[in-house]
Order: structure tokens, then C-alpha cells, then sequence
């Protein structure tokens, strides 16, 4: 029987949260919260950049970037960049594009890039037939100006290998795709424990500026 339609989670929450219980995959996971706006001062405290993005959602609708800068705050939403002076204002901002909507904050990772344009990674893994298999590895280049890769958002995808090897270093492509596959293969183990019948998954990998490898999303609806 093929099972690649499996059970669909949308919450990102949830997703995130059960990764991160897992001891060897949460050194993977970016720092996460549920929104609020005591939480956005908090992480941007800690953090000095943090990503919105829906709690339900997909090809980077609605996403944030938010940086300290002095003693402003930079918002990037799509192709705008716009300066506040002060945190008030910069949450106006905000809760107009959330329009009320649950959010998670993310700690925002310095992505290696290709030409100065971030690139990430998907994993494509699906489960046929009761065994699970990955179906497509590729990168995607964001748009210049851009911070979300998506290819609905006019980011560029390219073959994995082009990705790292461009992005950091030919020495590296080997090691960084096998250690994608074996995360791939571990939080797929530990997401199906806690939630059986899924049957179809989209990792969004990204690799910051040390070659550390980071899961940013999980998809069980992957394009």
C-alpha cells in the first residue's frame, strides 16, 4: 500500500517542540517560542536577529526577519526593509502582518550563502510501501534581497552538492549530505513514535556560516 499521503501536522509547534525533546536532535533545532511580544523583546535580547513565521503555513507566507540595529530595530517582510526607533513601534509593524495570527519566533541563523544570497536545503522523505526512503536532496538560493528561499518566492533551486560546494566548501559536500540524511532518518524515526500515520515529510535544512547544520522546519505536506 503506498502511504505517501500519511497524516498531515500542521503545526509547527508541535513538530518543534517534539524535536527538540529528542537529546541528540535538539543541538539541531534554532531556539523557539510561541509569539508574544514579551517573548520578541526576549529573543531579539538574546538572539539580536529572530525569524517570524505562522504557527500553520508553508513557502515562507507571512515570515519576519527582525535584527537589532543600535539602538533600532531593522523589519524585513518580503522585499521591504523599514527602520523603528523604538520596540512600539516596531511591534505595530508586526502585529499588522500577523493580523492576529499565532506565530513562533525563531532564533535567526546566519545562513552560508552563494553570491551573498542565503541558500538552505530539502529533504524530501517519503514512506512507500512501509519503508521509508528520500526522494529529492536539493539547495534553494533566495531571490537577491530576499531571506526566504522558497521557489514560489523566486528562489533558485540547485542540486545539494552546488550548494555546498559553493556555499562553504567542495571538501565538505560529503559529509554535510550524509549527516542531512542521518538527521533526516532520526527525527523521522521519532516523529512517527509520536505521531503514527505520518507519511510523507519536508526537512528544511540550513547550514550556518561554521558549517553547522540546523533544522528549520518540518513539513508533512512537502512540495
Amino acid at each position: 500500500m503506498d502511504e505517501t499521503l500519511g497524516r498531515q501536522l500542521a503545526s509547527k509547534w508541535l513538530k518543534t517542540n517534539a524535536l527538540r525533546s529528542h537529546p541528540g536532535l535538539a543541538r539541531h533545532i534554532p531556539p523557539t517560542s510561541l509569539y508574544s511580544s514579551a517573548g520578541l523583546r526576549r529573543m531579539l535580547s538574546r538572539h539580536g536577529t529572530v525569524v517570524l513565521k505562522p504557527v500553520r503555513g508553508s513557502g515562507g507566507h507571512g515570515a519576519m526577519k527582525i535584527s537589532r540595529q543600535g539602538q533600532g530595530y531593522a523589519f524585513h517582510y518580503m522585499t521591504n526593509t523599514r527602520t523603528f526607533h523604538s520596540f512600539e513601534g516596531l511591534l505595530g509593524a508586526v502585529n499588522l502582518t500577523r493580523r492576529g495570527r499565532p506565530y513562533l519566533i525563531q532564533k535567526g541563523i546566519r545562513l552560508a550563502t552563494i553570491d551573498g544570497r542565503p541558500v538552505d536545503y530539502r529533504v524530501k522523505y517519503v514512506k512507500t510501501n512501509g519503508t521509508w526512503g528520500i526522494r529529492a536532496m536539493v539547495g534553494k538560493i533566495a531571490r537577491r534581497g530576499l531571506f526566504v528561499t522558497n521557489l514560489c518566492r523566486g528562489g533558485t533551486q540547485v542540486s545539494a552538492s552546488y550548494g555546498i560546494r559553493h556555499s562553504l566548501s567542495a571538501g565538505v559536500v560529503g559529509a554535510k549530505k550524509r549527516q542531512m540524511r542521518e538527521l533526516t532518518r532520526t527525527a523521522t524515526q521519532w516523529l512517527e513514535e509520536r505521531f503514527p500515520g505520518i507519511g510523507q515529510l519536508g526537512y528544511d535544512y540550513g547550514i550556518d556560516r561554521n558549517g553547522h547544520i540546523w533544522i528549520l522546519e518540518v513539513n508533512t505536506r512537502p512540495h
